[in-house]
Order: C-alpha cells, then sequence, then structure tokens
C-alpha cells in the first residue's frame, strides 16, 4: 500500500512543469497573482491555471490566499517546493545557455582577456569569427589577472596557469624589453643588474608589475621607481621625457613606434624576463564549433606575432 502510494506521488511530481515553477517563484516574489501575472506576460486567470495544476500534481497547496488585495503567503510545502524549483529553473537556464553557446553559427561565445591579448589577438579572433559567422554573438570580458578563473566563460587568455579543472593551449613565449632614451644603454642586450638603482616609469603595483619587479629583483636589478601610472602610451610618454626607462612586454610596443622613434632604444635585457601567454577552455565542458575556431584562429594569430618578436 505505501510503494503504491509513493508511486502515485512520484507520477504526481513528474507531472510538473517549468512553467509552472516560474509561476510560483514570480507569485512568491511579487506577493500577488496580479502583479506576478504582469512580470510574466501572462493573464491572471492563465497564472491561476498554472499554480492549480501544480497543487493538483503535489496534492497539496503552495499558497495560501487571504483574498482581496491582501498578499499571499507560502505554504511549508511551496517552500519545500520553491527551494528546489529554483534549482531546476535555475538548471534549465544553464541548460539553455550551453546549447545556444554549442550552436555554430548563430551561436554565442564567452571570452575572457586582459589588455595585450585584447589589442592584437583578439580583433583577428573577433574579425574571423563574424565574417565566417554573421550571426554569432561574441561576448568579451577582463579577467582579473590576480585570479583569474573561467567560470562560464568559453575560453580565457592568460599569461601562466588557471586553477580548476581546465585546458589550455601554449600561444608564445612573450619576452619583456628595456625601453630608454637613446644613448642611455649600450647596444645590444643589456645585463639586468645595470638597472638597479637606475629611475625607472613603471605600471602602479597590480599582479603583473609585482611579478616583474620580483623578476628583476632576482636578477640583481632594482630600479628606483620615479613614477608609476596605468598604459603603456603615458609610460613611454615619460621615458621619452627623459624621466626614466621602462621595461614593457612585447605586446605593449608593437605597433607603439618606439623601435622608430629617434629618441628612444629598445634593448633585449639578459637574462630576459618571459611570460608564457596561454588559451584556456573548461576540461569538462563540450566545446562548441564556433570555441574551437576561436582557438584555431587564436593560436594561428598568435604564430604570426611569434614570427615576428
Amino acid at each position: 500500500m505505501a510503494g503504491s502510494i509513493a508511486a502515485g506521488y512520484a507520477a504526481g511530481v513528474g507531472d510538473v512543469e517549468l512553467r509552472h515553477l516560474r509561476a510560483m517563484a514570480a507569485i512568491a516574489e511579487e506577493g500577488t497573482f496580479g502583479r506576478a501575472a504582469a512580470r510574466l506576460g501572462y493573464t491572471q486567470s492563465s497564472v491561476s491555471q498554472q499554480i492549480a495544476a501544480l497543487e493538483q500534481a503535489l496534492g497539496g497547496a503552495v499558497f495560501d490566499r487571504p483574498g482581496g488585495p491582501r498578499p499571499v503567503r507560502i505554504t511549508p510545502l511551496g517552500e519545500v517546493v520553491l527551494a528546489h524549483g529554483r534549482e531546476l529553473l535555475a538548471g534549465s537556464q544553464a541548460l539553455a545557455d550551453a546549447v545556444d553557446r554549442f550552436r555554430a553559427g548563430n551561436g554565442r561565445i564567452d571570452i575572457g582577456t586582459f589588455p595585450g591579448v585584447s589589442s592584437l589577438i583578439l580583433p583577428a579572433v573577433v574579425r574571423r569569427l563574424l565574417d565566417e559567422h554573421p550571426g554569432c554573438d561574441i561576448r568579451l570580458s577582463e579577467i582579473e589577472p590576480a585570479d583569474p578563473r573561467i567560470g562560464d566563460l568559453d575560453l580565457v587568455f592568460h599569461d601562466g596557469r588557471i586553477d580548476g579543472d581546465a585546458e589550455h593551449v601554449k600561444l608564445f613565449d612573450e619576452h619583456y624589453l628595456l625601453v630608454a632614451g637613446a644613448g642611455a644603454f649600450p647596444a645590444g642586450p643589456v645585463p639586468a643588474e645595470l638597472l638597479d638603482g637606475a629611475p625607472m616609469v613603471a605600471w602602479p603595483p597590480t599582479h603583473h608589475q609585482t611579478w616583474l619587479e620580483r623578476t628583476l629583483a632576482g636578477h640583481g636589478a632594482r630600479p628606483r621607481i620615479v613614477f608609476r601610472t596605468a598604459g603603456h602610451e603615458t609610460i613611454l610618454s615619460m621615458v621619452r621625457a627623459g624621466i626614466g626607462s621602462a621595461v614593457l612586454p612585447w605586446l605593449a610596443l608593437h605597433g607603439s613606434g618606439a623601435r622608430s622613434d629617434d629618441r628612444l632604444g629598445v634593448h633585449r635585457l639578459r637574462p630576459s624576463p618571459s611570460r608564457e601567454l596561454r588559451l584556456h577552455w573548461p576540461a569538462r565542458r563540450t566545446r562548441s564549433p564556433l570555441a574551437s575556431r576561436a582557438i584555431d584562429i587564436a593560436v594561428e594569430a598568435a604564430g604570426d606575432l611569434a614570427a615576428q618578436m
């Protein structure tokens, strides 16, 4: 007997639909059937019918209805159903997003990036994806360099490893170069120790700048930071003005005109600090055709840049 009751109850729960749960969540948040109907774009009678169908499937009331303009109150059964129902609704949305991402052509791709990549590699990826799939939805966001996370992103550019279950492809090793006033250092590679005590313009103490300064210190170079400013162009302007030198990544100098500027000298350091640029993606998530194509384009664009380094 008990088994048949349980089987009947399970069958009833199986009749619950996502639209019933959406209506229930809207009523719980809005307080009345009327406001919930307006939010969902339904008639009030339609919302009432959905809740009636839900209660019939569950075998009990999910709301106490005091009548009149007074707000409805959720029942203990309703609290249980709503707690699990919200999880189902969130899962349904996640499924819809995953399917949306998987579809090529009119699909969606979310990419995390940082400034150097955004100016030189990412434009090639975006341009070619839009050329090949004009209807695709490309969403870009800058990641936190000190704590990069993939989360719901499909791809993440980062100079190093990312914690968590992720796969990656190495794009290239990017060297940091010394930029100084013309004639300030001898031609050719400059020994890092010559920077010890030398005036230098640098970024604020971000994740990357802190790493760079520690790396230089490990080679016996502790420059005297005379000015910190965000923006590679601003740093180059200060070097041109003669306030000090700077150590910048190759991507920051590419296309800046620094090499052809007779007021500046660009030198390789010895030993040369470098960072490994990688493209990451979630290990346990099936890659969409759009994400796979983006990886191929990024690898090709990175190869072209590496050949110029």
